[in-house]
């Protein structure tokens, strides 16, 4: 199983990242998908695809199991696009984007799946959480300090019905 994943629609549309600086953007999601892509989409490879260009002569890097590439010329979209056309294994698709995932199905060579951001990476740390533990967060999986502590605010804001 491919898991392409489209970097800056997740990275934008999560709370835990949306607000910080491009470069910290995709620091943080590559680091999580380094320490917890199984736990998260389960058994596969993982590409991350981002607009752009990382670094001089540099559009491909590996993080243990997480392969990050960057569109350089072209956008993502279409860098997504070809990396679909060029292999056989199904393919699950992260990404909200609707237009993006019908041109993957249309040229994938393969079973084209696609998951909405939030099913994967909003709801990964929920499920330990319904089932009375925490979810287990190390320094460098990506989510900044604190990450798992709901405000008092929020307790207020989602709790408050249930008192």
């Amino acid at each position: 199983m491919l898991f392409i994943i489209d970097g800056y629609n997740v990275t934008r549309g999560d709370p835990a990242t949306r607000d910080r600086a491009l470069e910290e953007q995709r620091d943080a999601l590559v680091r999580r998908l380094a320490a917890r892509s199984a736990a998260m989409l389960g058994p596969g490879r993982v590409l991350v695809v981002f607009d752009g260009e990382r670094g001089a002569g540099e559009s491909r890097r590996a993080f243990g199991a997480v392969e990050v590439r960057y569109s350089r010329e072209g956008s993502a979209d279409d860098a997504i696009v070809q990396a679909a056309t060029s292999t056989s294994e199904p393919i699950v698709l992260v990404s909200d984007d609707l237009e993006l995932a019908a041109r993957v199905r249309a040229h994938a060579a393969a079973g084209v799946h696609v998951r909405s951001r939030s099913c994967c990476f909003e709801a990964a740390g929920r499920g330990a959480a319904r089932k009375g533990r925490r979810p287990s967060v190390t320094r460098d999986s990506g989510l900044p300090r604190g990450a798992n502590r709901i405000t008092e605010e929020l307790k207020d804001i989602w709790l408050s019905d249930e008192e």
